[in-house]
């Protein structure tokens, strides 16, 4: 049945990938020097039991990071085909039922074909939204998911600490990575796999050089948006994130 629920339920992840890294705990407000976003506090209902201390107090660590396998959405480098140009959201689900399966990438070709092939056939069309993306997952790999409009550092943070690691669509030309093609994408998806205390961590298959690529915290919040429909209304869309679970 799927779970639609604005509320992140936290589960430890039990395959082979793990958080790697960490380092002493840190305040959940902490923010770089660079950083002139004001601070917020977890949500509390968002949190994951498995980083509340025995007296029921947050305790994320300093830097977490978990290692979730990498490919490009084009990993044959042919970016011609509109299964690759539009393929972000596939590859990062790729990506992350790989992670939980601990199971690597042995045919991300292979793996994004199919399930491009899959939506065709179910009616979805080449860019989705999160909400849409949810059901795939459930419907196509069996997972359950979570989806939440608390897109904070320190829920994001909370859930990488818990093992979980995090889908957020994006205004791709927000992100200002140099690596992307001419301006880059108008909608962009991408998963947060770590951080410390200014960048996130990322797995971003815009780009074969995407893997464990860096963004400032600040620069991934401001470009979070969900898909409108329409591109150049991309910066319109809600703030959301979605995470996958075992």
């Amino acid at each position: 049945m799927r779970l639609r629920t604005c509320i992140l339920i936290g589960v430890a992840v039990l395959a082979a990938g793990c958080a790697t890294g960490i380092i002493e705990p840190v305040n959940p407000t902490e923010r770089s020097a660079s950083s002139t976003r004001s601070s917020s506090l977890v949500t509390s209902s968002l949190v994951p039991s498995e980083v509340r201390g025995t007296n029921g107090n947050i305790d994320l660590p300093r830097r977490t990071r978990l290692d979730v396998p990498f490919s490009s959405q084009a990993p044959d480098a042919d970016w011609t085909d509109p299964r690759k140009q539009e393929g972000c959201e596939e590859m990062s689900v790729i990506m992350v039922h790989h992670f939980l399966k601990g199971t690597g990438l042995p045919d991300p070709l292979g793996d994004l074909i199919d399930l491009s092939t899959w939506e065709s056939e179910n009616g979805y069309s080449l860019d989705v939204n999160v909400e849409e993306l949810a059901a795939i997952v459930e419907d196509y790999y069996g997972h359950k998911t979570a989806v939440s409009d608390e897109v904070t550092f320190e829920n994001i943070a909370a859930q990488i600490a818990a093992g979980n690691p995090v889908i957020v669509p994006a205004a791709g030309r927000k992100l200002g990575n140099p690596y992307f093609s001419g301006e880059g994408p108008w909608y962009h998806m991408l998963v947060i796999t770590g951080y410390d205390n200014r960048y996130f961590y990322t797995n971003d298959p815009g780009t074969r050089r995407g893997d464990d690529y860096k963004y400032e915290h600040d620069v991934v919040l401001n470009a979070v948006h969900d898909w409108t429909g329409v591109k150049e209304e991309i910066e319109t869309g809600r703030k959301v994130m979605l995470t996958i679970l075992p």
